[in-house]
């Protein structure tokens, strides 16, 4: 099940999950959590299997249709199971987006490539440090 859980961001649960998908630390967390509560362009969703919720995809609605994904994870004993794929189809199936973009690191590239996202490098963010943009064309 697809579900929004912008209004329970301050669950422990929910925290947790994004967490995974943010720089690992605290603080960091604790911004991107306020970003949520205060910015009302982002939208948080998250997909429930046996009643937990076990991914969660944040993103902002643009204009002409298009969606820039800010955050995707999923819970470490749960990957692998295509609940990350399950977020994007869903968002796709919710909202109907012309496109989908994404930033990501090197570790995440094969995730995208493997759905159907286009890869750009955007070069070195850090000395050794490689982001990308990820994007789908619906």
């Amino acid at each position: 099940m697809f579900i929004s859980l912008k209004e329970r961001i301050t669950e422990p649960e929910i925290q947790e999950i994004l967490g995974y998908s943010v720089f690992p630390d605290p603080e960091h967390l604790e911004r991107t959590v306020q970003r949520y509560q205060s910015d009302d362009q982002l939208e948080l969703y998250g997909i429930e299997s046996e009643e937990e919720i076990v991914g969660v995809i944040g993103f902002r609605l643009m204009n002409g249709g298009n969606i820039n994904m800010e955050h995707i994870s999923v819970k470490p004993k749960r990957r692998g199971e295509d609940f990350g794929r399950g977020l994007i189809l869903e968002l796709i199936a919710l909202f109907k987006p012309v496109s989908i973009t994404a930033e990501t690191d090197e570790e995440a590239v094969e995730f995208y490539r493997a759905i159907g996202f286009g890869i750009e490098s955007l070069g070195e963010d850090y000395p050794g440090i490689e982001r990308y943009r990820c994007t789908y064309q619906v």
